[in-house]
């Protein structure tokens, strides 16, 4: 058999592709999720795995996930002692994996497994990271738009290059991954870290289907941290242009103190007035709301960057893992189960 990366030798055992899975809450769709990759796996003629992390789910997630693996032990599963959250949830299948290739997708199906197939083709063309770019998505307008203006707006303030439309499903080359589960820090952002990396890699097109079955469970407040994550952890310019505004905050002042004592020494009309008409205290109050609404701006960068050194400093584990099925022989457990 054709080994899948010729160049990197598999420490962990001889698993070929894993493929990471993180769930919350997602007992409608596990079934035809189960059956798609049954379906599609066996194709790759690989040696594969499925890790699926239960990121605390609280509905029938938990026990189906255990009949998965029952019923196939290559369904490996990862549960966590409460939900941390999409992101952590991925590192800590990752932190699992053994595969000389690993995976990334949603339990959704709307990343669809067949990506695999070609993408394990571009590995073996020597490329490291393989990361899929959504032609076209289902949602509505809204949301739709949201994620354009988010994906341009991290593009043109990040210090490294981020592609456009991509998200967290990829495959990876061990030697990827292993970078990846040494970062140490617990604001995990998978698409910047991925394109930090470095490494070779290229795009694969696809389009994006409409979820099969269940919610989303990235409410706008998850999707608003997400991008902040990205913005924050990838980009200094907030800090950068807090400064400039404060200087062009402190300029107009200075501008419109000169104009008003001008304006009030010579006596001209100014939009009918004179300075003696007119007191000034509206002036003054616009003033004083516009140069306080700038103060708390740029407060609120220092603060988001400040919110991110403190959770750093801590060095509390990313994630806490309550059990794993398949996976106890496999995995020095310490390092992995308590996400350090």
């Amino acid at each position: 058999m054709q080994p899948l990366i010729g160049s990197e030798i598999n420490p962990l055992g001889s698993v070929e592709l894993s493929i990471v899975i993180p769930c919350y809450d997602e007992a409608a769709v596990l079934p035809l999720l189960q059956a798609k990759l049954l379906q599609c796996m066996p194709t790759l003629t690989a040696k594969w795995e499925v890790i699926l992390v239960d990121d605390g789910s609280v509905d029938a997630t938990p026990e189906q996930l255990s009949a998965m693996h029952r019923a196939d032990p290559r369904f490996k599963i990862v549960r966590l002692s409460r939900n941390f959250g999409h992101q952590t949830a991925i590192c800590a299948g990752l932190a699992f994996s053994s595969g000389e290739a690993v995976g990334i997708m949603d339990a959704d199906l709307q990343d669809p497994p067949e990506f695999f197939a070609a993408a394990l083709g571009k590995l073996r063309e020597g490329y490291e990271v393989v990361y899929a770019v959504r032609r076209k998505r289902k949602e509505n307008i809204l949301k739709r738009t949201a994620y354009a203006l988010f994906y341009r707006v991290l593009s043109f303030v990040a210090e490294v290059s981020i592609p456009l439309d991509s998200g967290d499903f990829c495959l990876m080359t061990r030697r990827v991954v292993t970078v990846l589960t040494q970062l140490p820090e617990r604001n995990f952002f998978l698409r910047g870290l991925r394109a930090w990396t470095g490494f070779r890699q290229i795009e694969l097109q696809y389009e994006r289907e409409a979820r099969l079955a269940g919610k989303s469970k990235y409410s706008f407040r998850k999707l608003l941290r997400l991008a902040t994550d990205g913005v924050f952890a990838f980009s200094t310019m907030p800090l950068r242009l807090a400064t400039c505004l404060g200087f062009l905050a402190l300029a107009g002042s200075l501008l419109g103190g000169i104009f008003v004592l001008v304006w009030r020494l010579c006596g001209f009309r100014f939009m009918g007035h004179t300075a003696h008409d007119l007191p000034g205290w509206a002036a003054i109050a616009d003033a004083l709301f516009f140069l306080s609404g700038l103060q708390f701006v740029i407060l609120g960068c220092l603060g988001e960057y400040i919110g991110r050194i403190y959770t750093e400093v801590k060095q509390r584990p990313r994630w806490i893992v309550r059990e794993t099925l398949g996976l106890k022989n496999e995995k020095p457990g310490k390092t992995a189960e308590a996400g350090l």
